[in-house]
């Protein structure tokens, strides 16, 4: 598999866009619960087939990209391929300010293709980019992302235990950034319900928590695609003045904030939303890993 995606990694990215799109609708067309799961989770959220049916192909670009994105040659720079970058004063800004940033980031666009250019192109001026990671559970995929993930510039990862959270509080508390992926559903006490595209939604609390107790700065943060395979568009987009930055927000509010930006996020780019997740699910049972006020993390 690893040798298959060395090969596949060398192939222009516009042909892997339009073999990725074939892919979608074939996955589309050939899964009755994908499609069911996709068309409900858009339509609920107000969104018209000709809105959300270009997230079908969109689906197969995100599986065509990650060759590219894990296993291209060393030296080969992300950003080759992200060809604009809007609203990166206000985040470096924030950064100067060495209070922490936090990457809002769902999966919208290209988030992979996100966290590796930013990472990228802001480690010499800011640090690597901290996330928390947690490994495939199958083999062979683990061996693949670590493959792929060996000697990337700009990322620096922490395991999805207490241990990566007090990691997470003590970066931001130096200054440094992070990237999380919101809108998950988290384990059993690690959320609370919360409106999400108008429908109730278990919704993290490691984010608002970690923003409320650390001050840090918080923002949207997407990756577009653009057509054809010309490359991408990385956005960021400053949150003030809601309750997922005021220390005094209770957390349900914290999260609806949250929820909140995010839907406006989507619904600027509805076509590249990944809509067959199921994101309304009820949550299952796990060990609860929750940022603690003391800055460390609590069961």
């Amino acid at each position: 598999m690893i040798t298959l995606f060395r090969l596949l990694a060398r192939v222009p990215m516009p042909l892997m866009h339009r073999l990725g799109a074939l892919l979608g609708w074939l996955v589309w067309w050939c899964a009755p619960d994908y499609r069911r799961r996709f068309k409900a989770n858009a339509e609920s959220a107000g969104f018209s087939p000709a809105q959300y049916r270009p997230a079908i192909a969109a689906a197969g670009h995100m599986a065509s990209e990650l060759p590219w994105l894990w296993l291209r040659p060393q030296g080969e720079s992300v950003l080759t391929r992200v060809v604009r970058w809007e609203g990166v004063e206000a985040f470096e800004a924030a950064m100067r300010a060495k209070k922490g940033v936090i990457l809002v980031a769902p999966h919208l666009g290209s988030w992979e293709m996100c966290g590796q250019a930013i990472g990228e192109r802001f480690v010499e001026s800011f640090g690597p980019i901290t996330a928390l990671f947690r490994p495939a559970r199958k083999k062979w995929m683990a061996d693949l992302i670590a493959a792929g993930s060996r000697d990337r510039p700009g990322l620096q990862t922490l395991p999805t235990n207490n241990t990566g959270v007090r990691g997470l509080i003590r970066t931001l508390r130096s200054g440094g950034y992070t990237g999380i992926l919101p809108d998950q559903v988290p384990p059993l006490g690690q959320g609370v319900w919360a409106p999400f595209l108008g429908r109730p939604a278990y919704t993290m609390t490691l984010l608002p928590r970690l923003a409320q107790q650390t001050g840090a700065a918080c923002f949207l943060s997407v990756c577009e695609r653009l057509p054809r395979g010309a490359g991408y568009v990385i956005r960021f987009e400053p949150i003030v003045g809601t309750a997922l930055t005021d220390p005094e927000a209770s957390i349900e509010d914290a999260a609806a904030a949250m929820n909140d930006g995010i839907g406006r996020l989507i619904h600027s780019l509805p076509g590249q939303y990944v809509w067959d997740y199921a994101r309304y699910k009820e949550p299952r049972g796990e060990p609860a890993v929750v940022a603690s006020a003391a800055g460390g993390a609590a069961p």
